[in-house]
Formats: C-alpha cells, sequence, structure tokens
C-alpha cells in the first residue's frame, strides 16, 4: 500500500466513528479533526482504499454520490 494510504487509512479509522459518510463528510472530518487534506482527489484515494479492501463503498442515490465506511475491526 502506497505510503499515503496508509496514513490516510490510520486517519479514517477515527473519522468514521462506525457511520456510512459520503465523500464530501469524509473529506469535512478528516479537515475539522487533524486539519488534513488529500494531497489528490480524496474520492480517487477512496476508491483506491475500496479496491484494496482497506474500507468499503457504495454508490447512494438518495444522498447523490458514494457513501464509505470501514468495517468494525
Amino acid at each position: 500500500m502506497p505510503e499515503r494510504h496508509e496514513v490516510l487509512h490510520s486517519l479514517l479509522k477515527t473519522v468514521f466513528e462506525g457511520e456510512r459518510l459520503t465523500t464530501a463528510e469524509v473529506e469535512e472530518r478528516l479537515e475539522h479533526h487533524y486539519g488534513y487534506r488529500c494531497p489528490d482527489d480524496l474520492a480517487k484515494s477512496l476508491a483506491m482504499m475500496r479496491r484494496l479492501g482497506l474500507i468499503r463503498g457504495e454508490p447512494d442515490r438518495e444522498r447523490g454520490g458514494w457513501l464509505w465506511w470501514m468495517d468494525e475491526e
């Protein structure tokens, strides 16, 4: 896993707090809690992490975008 995804993955563990969040909500929480802005497009990083099996995600028509979450470990 690329280093930036390792950092983002560790931050996301506290950001999700057992919730399903939109990309915008993830971005807002990362900035609020850590002052962290993803160096590239956050949606691309989240999609890559989903393909690697690090987080989960699915499209949600009601909220008009993707919902992201982490399974409880």
